[in-house]
Formats: C-alpha cells, sequence, structure tokens
C-alpha cells in the first residue's frame, strides 16, 4: 500500500504544480485539474522512455542545460498528446525553468 500511496501523491503534486505554472507561464495552458493529471502522467512516461533509451545522463531529470532542454521538449510533445494541455515552445522552455525551480522547494517524493 505504500508504494501505491508515494506514486498517488507524486501524480498529485505534480499535476498541481502543472495547474501552478499554467497560472504563471504564457504559452502554457491546462484546461482542467484531469488535463493535468493526464498531463503529469505522460510527462512522466515519456521522462522514463527518454531515460530508458539516452541513458540518466540525458534525461529530464538530469541537471544541467541538458536536462533542463530535455525536460521543454517533454513538456511540448506531452502538449501534443493530451487534449486540452497547450504549450508553446517558448511556454515549454519557461515551464521547464519554472518546475525546475518548483521542484528544488516542493518535494515529489515521499522521505
Amino acid at each position: 500500500m505504500g508504494q501505491w500511496l508515494r506514486h498517488i501523491v507524486r501524480l498529485v503534486v505534480s499535476a498541481l504544480v502543472l495547474m501552478f505554472v499554467s497560472f504563471l507561464v504564457p504559452g502554457f495552458m491546462t484546461a482542467s485539474f484531469t488535463t493535468a493529471v493526464v498531463a503529469a502522467i505522460v510527462i512522466t512516461l515519456l521522462g522514463w522512455l527518454v531515460e530508458a533509451v539516452m541513458g540518466r545522463t540525458v534525461s529530464p531529470y538530469a541537471r544541467g542545460i541538458v536536462g533542463f532542454l530535455v525536460s521543454a521538449l517533454v513538456i511540448y510533445v506531452a502538449s501534443l498528446i493530451v487534449t486540452g494541455f497547450s504549450v508553446t515552445v517558448g511556454g515549454a522552455l519557461i515551464a521547464a525553468l519554472v518546475i525546475g525551480i518548483v521542484d528544488m522547494f516542493v518535494p515529489t517524493t515521499l522521505r
């Protein structure tokens, strides 16, 4: 049960961060909380896929410019997949920066 709770908490926190970012960032829009949850799931799956194919150093979770650019790309691609989730290229870049900053202060894992 603990594993499921951890994943649910991460999913809800990620969706709330996406909603927060859509409030702050021009060119980044989520239609509803449900859309944000679906987008969080798609972003997680795309991030996992990038990491599985290209390795941990070129993943959205890596630090530095490569991780930042991969995060922006993953966010942009997710917007092409999820209905009601709209992101411009500039919005994806700004969102990747804001999400990175929020991630420093808001833990997405239970410790």
